[in-house]
């Protein structure tokens, strides 16, 4: 066995000491000796198995204390199922299928190890390794899922329940853990008192036998409560509880006695029945004994001396109980009462008085005069000064109260008395040597008094060694309290009086701007704020916290620097609130196609000249809005080039509808089944509601403006039945029938509303139910329409065949194009189908077959058509060619409307080959023909449109063609203003012609003509006219302006002062091209005239620019250099972290420094440029800046020598003689006659490699 002894270097060098003075054989030698510490306190062996008991006792007084049992936290349990438990009885696939499944399933759920085998009798041994929660778990899941399931029923009182579940169901788990079975317990609600346990028979038995004995042992305990007078509960309890813990533990029941606090007098036992009953026993033998012996005795007591009596947490009065056995009763602390009643026997009422009145006595209250500003001082930092006093006299209570120039004092008399004249002792001195002051500052100040972390105040509290008091910001005070030394509070009003005059010369200005544009000032990461800060360093800008929704950013300053920061944000904020006005464009959906254009030409068109950004709706959506967003007046005109569009393509107007907000649901129905069939029975008209809950009344209607004024009389007329009385019904008709129904443009449908008064609403291909009519109205007439249209729908059920004859050479047109026609016809009247003979036979009979009254209308409707067919005639209209593009319109939309206006049909003739006109040869031959001659005034082919149709028709259709075609007059506009109404890329007269709906005809610049042609219909050219010459006039008036702001003056500047006037980022001259909106030139680098400066604009305005800058020349003439030395080492320090320091000091002093380059001759020479008087003080701040920085840098190299100088390690005593190392008494080796190892001995301690002669030691032989 071997020791190993650690020493650390303090140990070992007081050995060191103790081993020299033994040497130096000084007194106390011995007694240092046996000071030493044994081998076996040194070095105590390890525990071994002892032989004698004397031996174990000491080796366990040496290690046992440090040794703690060691326990496995894994632990093995055998579980055995049965052959007839088992779930899973297939031998064949021991350890796969469900059962392996389920062991590897229970394996992952409860980290516990499964191990399964099979014994002879074909049971199953699981040993279970883990965790012994583990082990537990798996144990319940082994049971419920590989073991055969049993249920049983154990019936307990109800009231027992609770104790088999236990508190938060803890004990219930314990339970069904430890019998690995399922316990249901009815609910509180239940009246069963059955408990039902599923799991196996062994678990069952084990279940039922646990909640069958803790039901047991509720059986033995018993509740009991007895009502007690209050009056007699202290005799009950005893003082300090004394009585009634007597008796609990005589009795062993537990007794509950309300609190004094608490006015019950209901004192609760439980325990075991015998205990209860004797606790009862004692409890009314006492109230009994009391109420025959006790008396009362009411005294009069200070209301404010009732708490003395009472004492800390009621500990006098029980005091009293306990040595008089006399109850003291206090009247409740919110009753005005002062009357005190004391309770017990007779002869002891007189002792009982005496302690109350003593207690009531005891303490008194005073207080002392303080002024309120001192009471901190008094108190102390961190209540230091008061904790002295408090700690001297722990019964006195101080209170302090703000405002109050006084100070509160409660306690034992005589100590109450010793606290006042110790406090006003203080009070007295305090106010001899301090004083405070009040100075009155702008709250808005008050931040910036602080300073940044509180540098400012701190800088003053230390300096004067005073205490400053400003309000929070809640306060809104303006008063600032100085409170120190006289002296000190007098320098430090001083220089917060200065401080806050500084600050009235700032200028702090709030800006509104709205917060949704806060982001964008700020820019992503701060760039655009960053620029703004930098065009304008000394203004703070301070934008509001995001989540304050706040519009204000404020800005502080000197007061010129915030009026041209307030004015650059306010020109940001204009351009921006300019590029992001929006608007909405309601436009029908059926349009947005026409809009976009082909490819999106139209729109990206739109875009690129308007210069704005359109969003138009998806596809799918419903919406019809378009946005467009950008300058306000470059949306105005996209939406007005939108709106053109849409005008040109329908007769489109708008109109608002007065509706009471109470029946709008009401008007737009069940998901807006009724003012969709308004909107459909009206042409597709849009009416738009105000969103629900907004009160507001008005509904736009919008859509052609027949169809619009139709709209609002039935909105009007529905607003009016529902305002009356509204009733609706609901009947059935084939979806065919509908169209027949409602009839060709809801003539039919008409009739019925016309003639009943009700509206009917058919379905939408939206809807679900097609077949659902839905009649709404009064009651009568909502009756009546449902009467006819059951007749209708009735008759319509009725399908019968008829025939007609109809000429052969009109069957062509009914089957034409796949039969359009006829689909139509079934279409609209209630699916009749119509038949006609095959191509190739002769026979004119036509067969049709359906409802009687579909087929009557179908028929009527074709003979109309025949007719129309018989009667038609073709008419030339002679037109020239070029109009014909202008008359068709965009898409052929204005013919396609005359067409559908007048029931014609209109062929424009083929365009006109150029190349073939100018092959006809004079003589009248062509390609070799001889072509006859052709009158000059006979109308060209290439001229005349053919219109077919019913002779009344097609003289309308020539009326309408001719008024379409175009008229061309001249307006004179002066030849040097045609560029301007061009337009830059021909933006200016595009926007004209799109806006008066012309074509606008400049001449070429080489005519030099004043006349412009206008072309366009008759009705549109006035307009044109007042348009154009309108835009002359304010081109006239531009000219003008321009001619005005071309005044051009020069200055003469020195260039050495150029780079000055520029200023730093050309902030000085581009805020004086901003303030006198001038153009400011300077000369480039290769003009002759170097010195010559160019002001162009107003006349008055450019004077007002060449005065700025002979002002900053002049201030220039009159600056002086000066070079200093200043040691190139401090440069640095100087000029700070990227040039923060010397900015500084240039702005302070308003003068220009320049240190050397690099490599310069002399890189101490400072140059500094400025009035005379700043020149001097500048120079005096380096200078005193230079011995600073030095005074640091010499310190510093010092510091550097010394540590680099000063190595080598501290020695002990010079005298000291050789140590003998580390001794201790008793060891193995001095119990013969051998002495302690020499350790400068090689025989004791040799080298590697060295021989050893052997030696007897008292460790025994060696061992290698």
């Amino acid at each position: 066995m071997s020791s190993v002894a650690v020493l650390t270097q303090e140990s070992f060098n007081e050995h060191r000491i103790g081993l020299l003075q033994e040497q130096g054989g000084g007194p106390g030698a011995g007694e240092e000796e046996e000071a030493l510490p044994t081998y076996k306190d040194a070095f105590p062996p390890l525990p071994e198995k002892a032989a004698t008991t004397e031996g174990t006792q000491e080796t366990t007084s040496a290690w046992a204390s440090k040794l703690r049992p060691l326990k496995s936290s894994v632990i093995t349990q055998v579980f055995h199922v049965p052959l007839e438990e088992r779930k899973y009885k297939d031998i064949n696939q021991f350890g796969e299928g469900d059962q392996g499944k389920v062991c590897v399933d229970i394996m992952h759920k409860t980290g516990a190890h499964l191990e399964l085998s099979l014994a002879k009798d074909q049971g199953l041994s699981i040993m279970v390794s883990g965790k012994l929660d583990a082990v537990m778990k798996a144990r319940k899941e082994i049971v419920s899922r590989l073991q055969t399931q049993a249920s049983a029923t154990v019936g307990i009182p109800k009231e027992h329940h609770r104790f088999v579940i236990g508190k938060n169901g803890e004990k219930l788990q314990e339970l069904e853990l430890k019998t690995a079975t399922k316990i249901q317990i009815p609910r509180p609600d239940d009246p069963s008192n059955q408990i039902k346990i599923s799991g196996t028979k062994e678990g069952l038995e084990k279940a039922k036998h646990e909640i069958l004995l803790i039901s047991a042992e509720q059986d033995k305990r018993a509740v009991e409560r007895v009502n007690i007078d209050k009056v007699y509960h202290p005799f009950i309890t005893g003082a300090y509880n004394k009585v009634v813990a007597e008796m609990m533990q005589e009795t062993g029941a537990r007794i509950n006695v309300p609190p004094p606090s608490v006015n019950k007098t209901e004192i609760v036992i439980t325990g075991e029945k015998e205990q209860v009953a004797l606790a009862v026993a004692l409890i009314k033998k006492i109230s009994e004994d009391k109420k025959k012996n006790t008396t009362i005795i009411a005294v009069e007591v200070k209301k404010s001396q009732h708490k003395y009596v009472i004492g800390p947490k009621g500990n006098t009065l029980q005091e009293i109980l306990d040595r008089t056995g006399v109850s003291v009763e206090i009247p409740p602390s919110d009753s005005n009462s002062e009357t005190v009643i004391l309770r017990g026997e007779s002869d002891r009422l007189g002792q009982a008085l005496t302690e109350v009145y003593a207690k009531a006595n005891s303490y008194t209250a005073s207080s002392v005069t303080a002024p309120s500003w001192l009471h901190r001082f008094i108190i102390g930092k961190k209540g230091q000064n008061l904790a002295k006093i408090t700690q001297i006299m722990p019964k006195v209570h101080i209170e302090f109260t703000e405002g109050e120039d006084k100070i509160a004092l409660e306690g034992p008399t005589k100590d109450v008395q010793m606290v006042q004249s110790q406090i006003e002792v203080i009070v007295s001195d305090l106010v001899s040597r301090m004083d405070y002051t009040e100075i009155s500052v702008d709250p808005k100040f008050h931040r910036h008094l602080i300073g940044k972390a509180g540098v400012n105040i701190n800088r003053i509290k230390e300096l004067h060694k005073v205490t400053v008091r400003i309000p929070p910001d809640h306060e809104k005070s303006n008063l600032i309290r100085i409170e120190g030394d006289p002296q000190g509070v007098q320098e430090a009003k001083k220089e917060l009086l200065e401080l806050a005059s500084r600050m009235e010369n700032e200028r702090t200005k709030d800006l509104i701007i709205e917060q949704r544009l806060h982001r964008a000032i700020i820019g992503q990461k701060g760039e655009n704020i960053k620029e703004v800060r930098d065009k304008f360093p000394e203004v703070i800008i301070n934008f509001p916290d995001p989540a304050q929704k706040s519009d204000i950013v404020q800005l502080r300053g000197p007061r010129t620097e915030v009026e041209k920061c307030s004015k650059f944000m306010q020109k940001m904020v204009a351009e921006m609130m300019e590029n992001s006005f929006s608007l909405s464009v309601p436009i029908f959906k059926q349009f947005h196609r026409n809009i976009i254009g082909k490819g999106g030409s139209n729109i990206k068109k739109i875009r690129e000249e308007t210069n704005t950004k359109i969003d138009l709706p998806a596809e799918n959506s419903n919406s019809e809005m378009i946005i467009i967003t950008g300058k306000k007046a470059n949306c105005e005109a996209a939406r007005v080039r939108i709106l053109a569009i849409q005008k040109e393509l329908a007769n489109i107007t708008e109109m608002e509808v007065s509706i009471p907000s109470k029946l709008h649901n009401s008007l737009i129905g069940s998901k807006g089944r009724f003012v969709r069939s308004i909107m459909e029975e009206c042409g597709g008209v849009h009416i738009h509601f105000p969103s629900e809950g907004s009160g507001i009344d008005k509904v736009t209607i919008r859509g052609p403006v027949e169809e619009v004024e139709k709209a609002k009389q039935q909105l009007l007329a529905l607003a009016e039945e529902k305002q009356t009385k509204s009733h609706s019904a609901e009947l059935r008709a084939k979806p065919e029938y509908h169209k027949f129904l409602i009839g060709k443009g809801g003539g039919n449908i008409r009739k019925v509303r016309d003639s009943t008064g009700a509206r009917i609403i058919f379905p939408t291909a939206d809807d679900k139910d097609q077949e659902l009519i839905t009649v709404i109205g009064t009651e009568e007439a909502v009756r009546d329409a449902q009467k006819e249209l059951e007749e209708l729908i009735k008759g319509l059920d009725n399908v019968i065949e008829d025939s007609m004859n109809v000429d052969p050479k009109h069957h062509r047109y009914f089957v034409a194009r796949r039969g359009q026609v006829l689909r139509d016809l079934a279409d609209e009247y209630g699916g009749v189908m119509v038949s006609f003979p095959r191509t190739g036979t002769q026979s004119d009979k036509v067969t049709l077959k359906g409802a009687k009254e579909c087929v009557e209308a179908a028929k009527k409707r074709m003979l109309e058509i025949v007719e129309d067919l018989d009667a038609q005639v073709t008419m030339e209209c002679t037109i020239p060619q070029r109009f014909h593009r202008s008359i068709m319109g965009p898409k052929g939309s204005r013919i396609q409307q005359i067409t559908r206006d007048h029931n014609v049909h209109i062929k424009f003739p083929d365009r006109e080959d150029p190349q073939a006109a100018d092959a006809i040869q004079e003589n009248g031959e062509a390609n070799g023909q001889v072509k006859e001659a052709v009158d000059p005034n006979a109308p060209k082919k290439c001229d005349l449109i053919v219109i077919s149709g019913r002779q009344e028709r097609c003289e309308a259709a020539v009326e309408a063609l001719k008024a379409l075609v175009p008229v061309t007059i001249e307006v004179s506009v002066p030849f040097e203003l045609h560029r301007y109404i061009i337009g830059q890329k021909g933006s200016g007269i595009r926007k004209m012609m799109d806006e008066f709906e012309v074509n606008i005809q400049v001449p070429a610049p080489e005519q030099q003509s004043d006349k412009i042609a206008v072309t366009g219909l008759a009705n549109h050219l006035d307009r044109a006219r007042e348009g154009l010459l309108e835009r002359v006039k304010e081109l006239q008036v531009e000219q003008e302006e321009r001619a005005l702001k071309s005044f051009k003056l020069t200055i003469t500047v020195d260039p050495k002062y150029h780079p000055k006037i520029i200023g730093r980022k050309g902030a000085i001259i581009t805020n004086i091209r901003t303030e006198h909106d001038v153009n400011i030139l300077l000369p480039e680098k290769n003009d002759d005239n170097q010195g010559q400066i160019t002001i162009t604009g107003y006349e008055h305005k450019a004077i007002a620019a060449r005065d700025a800058i002979q002002a900053i020349v002049d201030e220039l003439e009159e600056m002086i250099s000066e070079d200093i030395t200043l040691n190139s080492r401090v440069h640095a320090r100087i000029i700070g972290a990227k040039g923060k320091g010397i900015r500084r000091i240039m702005d302070d002093f308003k003068v220009d420094l320049r240190f050397p380059q690099t490599g310069a001759a002399d890189p101490d020479l400072v140059t500094v440029t400025g009035r005379p008087e700043r020149v001097d003080e500048a120079i005096d701040h380096l200078l005193n800046l230079e011995e600073e920085y030095m005074a640091d840098i010499v310190e510093n190299e010092g510091k550097a020598y010394m540590r680099s100088s000063g190595g080598g390690a501290s020695s002990m005593d010079e005298h000291r003689g050789p140590s003998k190392g580390f001794v201790v008494r008793e060891a193995p080796w001095t119990t013969g006659t051998e002495k302690a190892p020499d350790m400068s001995s090689s025989e004791d301690f040799p080298s590697f490699g060295a021989p050893v002669a052997a030696k007897a030691s008292p460790w025994g032989p060696k061992r290698f």
